[in-house]
């Protein structure tokens, strides 16, 4: 559909050289006829929804597990990767090319197949992360273009749809502890000054201690991303090992953390159940804490006593060198 004046001349979209036309889909009912006068904002054509059928709550539960597992869906909506107008390049076979040209100048493009319902048209302006197609959203593109708040307020709106049907109530905070943990890994980009490799996997809490320290000697921190695991992943991907082995794949984890040597500290609350532990919430917190405060002064000690010892070897060095110079010094006189 397209809009013309009184002339028959194209129309053009407001601020733009675009001729206004509209890309309607199989279906959507006209209200106008053809030659009609329109007015700014009068509805001319509407697109029909699907009628969303009643679905029993084991219908919903795959759902969420699709989603807690951070499983790519299938045919996923393709996203805008920039800001900017939208228009569309050549075609090739079985393909459109959609251009997107950012304020800057800077140009992105993607092919989209034939058969994929465009939801955009020439000349929209489009803003990052803005859907460009029908089809499910991945997580991972929304974590990827919109950031952390983005994901959680989409995964915490799919998750309460799916109970919201059965008129059951949850409170979003549950389900945003079970994100947290999903989100708790990073990948290293650039590692800076720090002991870290390039995309290497490690815990978001870990890096950041890594940097505070490295920021207080005004070194390079390490930059990196947030990683989207699905909760399984995720349980397995753990910092302690008996954590991991309690939950899957034993054989494997526990193979793994002996040929690696690896050490766990203890400090999670399923690891102290696993070996008979007080754990580190409640009245066992106080307990930890003591026994932390005591080890940080130990390690202090232990470090004030290195400090010493090769202060100590520096100067019996530097006496041994004085006395082995004044030596050879008496021997050339």
């Amino acid at each position: 559909m397209r809009l013309v004046d009184k002339n028959g001349k194209d129309l053009y979209l407001s601020g733009t050289n675009m001729p206004a036309h509209y890309f309607l889909p199989s279906g959507a009912i006209l209200h106008i006829e053809d030659g009609s006068s329109i007015e700014i904002g009068e509805v001319v054509a509407r697109i029909p929804q699907e009628i969303s059928k009643t679905r029993d709550i084991t219908g919903g539960l795959p759902r969420v597990a699709d989603l807690f597992e951070a499983r790519k869906p299938k045919d996923p909506a393709l996203l805008a990767e920039i800001s900017g107008v939208v228009s569309f390049g050549k075609e090739t076979k079985g393909k459109r090319r959609l251009v997107i040209t950012a304020p800057d100048g800077s140009v992105h493009e993607e092919l989209i197949n034939k058969w994929r319902h465009v939801s955009v048209f020439e000349g929209e302006h489009v803003e990052k992360g803005e859907m460009i197609s029908d089809g499910p959203a991945d997580p991972q593109d929304i974590l990827r273009l919109l950031g952390v708040n983005a994901l959680a307020s989409y995964i915490v709106n799919e998750v309460q749809e799916v109970y919201r049907l059965q008129g059951v109530k949850i409170n979003d905070k549950h389900i945003e502890v079970i994100l947290r943990q999903m989100l708790r890994k990073v990948v290293i980009t650039n590692p800076g000054n720090t002991k870290f490799l390039k995309g290497e996997q490690l815990d978001k809490a870990r890096v950041l201690e890594e940097n505070r320290l490295v920021l207080e000697q005004k070194g390079e921190p390490a930059q990196f991303e947030l990683l989207l695991l699905g909760i399984t992943k995720a349980s397995l991907a753990t910092e302690s090992f008996f954590s991991a082995a309690s939950f899957q794949e034993t054989t494997r984890v526990l193979t793994e953390a002996s040929v690696t040597g690896k050490r766990d500290h203890l400090r999670g609350l399923k690891e102290n159940v696993l070996v008979g532990r007080l754990i580190s919430a409640g009245t066992g917190f106080a307990h930890h804490a003591e026994r932390h405060k005591k080890r940080q002064v130990e390690i202090k000690t232990e470090e004030m006593i290195k400090a010493e010892a090769v202060m100590m070897a520096q100067k019996a060095e530097q006496a041994l060198g004085d006395a082995l110079r004044s030596t050879d010094a008496e021997k050339q006189k």
